[in-house]
C-alpha cells in the first residue's frame, strides 16, 4: 500500500477517526486515500484556524484526539493561534502537516518554510518522517504522544514522496499510559492544611472540574469548610442545577486580588497558582496574598480522582456534596443591555447543552447569571488567543452530535473565524451561535483603562477599538455561509429566537444587538 494509506489506517486503528482539514497539493495522497481506507470522517474547513480550533473542541468533549491535516508551513501557521489555545487546554491532538517531496526541497520552492520551527512553538512532540517504511510507526508514535496525560499536541510532518511511495501495512498503536498518582505526602499535607481552620481554598483545574472529581471536591470543601473555586481559564466544566458549583477566579486582576484576599492556604488540584493574563502598572502578577501557603495535591495530568478519594477518606468527608439548586428567575424584558442579555441566555439554556464562550468582556455576567440554569458543560477560551469560539463549538458538535451546542461569541472575535459557520452548515451541526454585537473590541477599552490609570481612549486610540463605520452585518454574513440567521434587539426577541433555534436541527445564528456600545 502507499504511505498515505498506511498513515490513515494507523490513525483509524489508533482511535483517531475524525480529521479537520484544509488540504493542499502536498496532502493530495492523504485525500486520495480517504476513498480507499474506511473509518475516517474528514471535515473540510475554509481556514486552518477553524480546523485546529475544531480539533480542540472535539477533544474536550470526546476526551480523545482528532487529527488535523494542514498544508505545509503556511497552513500550520494559519492554525497556530488555536493550537495555542488547545495546548493551554491540555487536549490530545494529532497534526499531520504535509511537506515538499525530498527531491524538491533543494530548489527552495515558494512554499518552502521551517515547518519544524513553527510546529515546536505549540507541539510537545514533533517528527518528520524520513522514509516511507517509517510512516506507520511514526503515526503510531504521534498518537501515543498526543495521548500522554493530560493530553498534548503531536505534529507529524510528512514529505509528499513518503505518502505516494509503497510500504508495508500499519504499525500497532501504543496503549494509553496510566495516570500518574499523586504522592501520599501531597495528600497528607493537603489534609493537614484543610484541618488548619479558616482561610483554605481548593482551586480546581483541568479534569477536576467535571465528573467524579468535581463531586469529590464538593464533599471535601463541605467537610473542611474550605472555599471551592475553579481557575479563570479551563478546558471544560460541568455546571448548572444538580451539580457542584465552585466559584471562579475573576479575569480582572483587581477583582481577582479581592476574591483571593482571605486565602491563607491554597490547595491546587490540577491547577497552578492564579496569575493575571497581563502585567499592569503597580499590580502584582501572582494574585494570591504574598504570605499564602501553596500546596499541590495533583498536578495537571495526574489522577485527580484517586487523590481526592484519598483526601476525602483522611478528612472523613462521607456526606453528599452540596449541589446547586435550580434558579428559575423571571425572564427579563426590554432592550439588550449586557446584563439583560446574560439573564436571557441563562433562562434559555436547554438541559444537557454544551456552551462555548468567547464573549470576552461579556463572559462573567453570563457565567454568574447561569449558575442555576439547566445542567450544561461550559467550554471557554483557554489561551487567550481569539477566534476560538465558533471553531470550538464546531468540534464539540461533531464529538457530541446529540447534544445542543450554544456558542456565545463576541462580534470582534467572531470576525477571526466566521468560516466555521460554513462548516457547521455543510455538516448539519446542531450549533446555535449568539453574537454579542456591541460594535466594539470592548475588552480593549477595558484593558486601555487598566493600563492607562483609568483614562478613556482618545480619538485616535478609540478608533482602533470600534467596530463600526461600517458595522458588521452578522445576519447577512451568516446567511452567506449557509446558516439561517436573524437579529434580536430585545430580550423577548432573543428568548424566542433561542428557544426555536435550539429545538430545530442544524446551525443557526442570532445577532444580539447590545444597546451598551461603550
Amino acid at each position: 500500500m502507499r504511505g498515505a494509506e498506511a498513515l490513515l489506517r494507523t490513525l483509524v486503528d489508533g482511535g483517531v477517526d475524525v480529521c479537520f482539514t484544509n488540504p493542499g497539493t502536498s496532502e493530495m495522497q492523504f485525500v486520495s486515500a480517504l476513498d480507499r481506507v474506511p473509518g475516517m470522517r474528514a471535515v473540510l474547513t475554509l481556514f486552518e484556524g477553524v480546523a485546529t480550533g475544531a480539533a480542540d473542541g472535539y477533544a474536550r468533549m470526546a476526551e480523545r484526539p482528532a487529527a488535523t491535516l494542514l498544508h505545509l508551513g503556511p497552513g500550520l501557521a494559519n492554525g497556530i493561534a488555536n493550537l495555542h489555545n488547545a495546548r493551554r487546554a491540555g487536549v490530545p491532538l494529532v497534526n499531520i502537516v504535509g511537506e515538499h517531496a525530498v527531491t524538491h526541497m533543494p530548489f527552495d520552492a515558494p512554499l518552502a518554510s521551517d515547518i519544524t520551527g513553527l510546529a515546536r512553538a505549540v507541539s510537545a512532540w514533533v517528527r518528520t518522517t524520513a522514509h516511507v517504511g517509517a510512516i506507520a510507526g511514526d503515526t503510531a508514535a504521534a498518537i501515543a504522544a498526543a495521548r500522554q496525560h493530560p493530553g498534548q499536541i503531536a505534529t507529524l510532518i510528512t514529505p509528499a514522496n513518503v505518502t505516494w511511495e509503497e510500504c508495508d501495512g500499519p504499525a500497532p498503536t501504543s496503549p494509553v499510559t496510566t495516570l500518574p498518582r499523586a504522592s501520599d505526602r501531597a495528600v497528607t499535607a493537603a489534609a493537614e492544611a484543610l484541618r488548619s481552620g479558616e482561610g483554605s481554598m481548593i482551586l480546581l483545574g483541568e479534569k477536576a472540574l467535571y465528573g467524579r472529581a468535581l463531586e469529590l471536591a464538593g464533599k471535601i470543601a463541605a467537610a473542611s469548610g474550605a472555599r471551592l473555586s475553579g481557575t479563570t481559564a479551563f478546558a471544560r466544566q460541568e455546571r448548572g442545577a444538580g451539580r457542584v458549583a465552585p466559584a471562579r477566579v475573576p479575569y480582572s486582576v483587581a477583582e481577582a486580588i479581592r476574591f483571593l484576599a482571605t486565602t491563607r492556604r491554597l490547595i491546587l488540584v490540577g491547577s497552578t497558582p492564579p496569575v493575571g493574563f497581563f502585567g499592569y502598572p503597580g499590580m502584582p502578577s501572582l494574585l494570591i496574598p504574598p504570605d499564602a501557603q501553596v500546596l499541590t495535591l495533583t498536578r495537571p495530568g495526574e489522577d485527580h480522582i484517586e487523590a481526592l478519594e484519598h483526601l476525602a477518606d483522611l478528612l472523613g468527608a462521607k456526606g453528599a456534596a452540596p449541589l446547586q439548586e435550580a434558579v428559575v428567575a423571571p425572564r427579563p424584558s426590554g432592550s439588550l443591555t449586557l446584563q439583560v442579555l446574560a439573564q436571557t441566555i441563562a433562562a434559555a439554556i436547554p438541559a444537557n447543552a454544551i456552551l462555548t464562550d468567547e464573549t470576552v468582556s461579556g463572559s462573567f455576567p453570563t457565567w454568574y447569571a447561569s449558575v442555576g440554569a439547566q445542567p450544561h458543560d461550559w467550554l471557554p477560551v483557554t489561551g487567550g488567543s481569539i477566534g476560538n469560539g465558533m471553531p470550538l463549538a464546531t468540534g464539540a458538535a461533531v464529538a457530541q452530535p446529540d447534544r445542543p451546542v450554544l456558542c456565545l461569541e463576541a462580534d470582534g472575535s467572531a470576525a477571526y473565524t466566521l468560516q466555521a459557520l460554513w462548516t457547521q452548515a455543510r455538516e448539519g451541526l446542531n450549533v446555535t451561535t449568539v453574537i454579542y454585537h456591541n460594535r466594539a473590541y470592548r475588552i480593549l477599552e477595558l484593558e486601555y483603562r487598566a493600563t492607562e490609570s483609568g483614562a478613556d481612549p482618545g480619538p485616535q486610540a478609540g478608533q482602533l477599538m470600534r467596530l463600526d463605520n461600517p458595522t458588521l452585518d452578522w445576519v447577512s454574513l451568516a446567511r452567506g455561509m449557509g446558516v439561517p440567521a436573524n437579529r434580536a434587539t430585545t430580550a423577548e426577541e432573543l428568548y424566542s429566537s433561542l428557544s426555536s433555534a435550539m429545538r430545530e436541527p442544524g446551525p443557526h445564528l442570532i445577532e444580539a444587538y447590545i444597546v451598551e456600545s461603550r
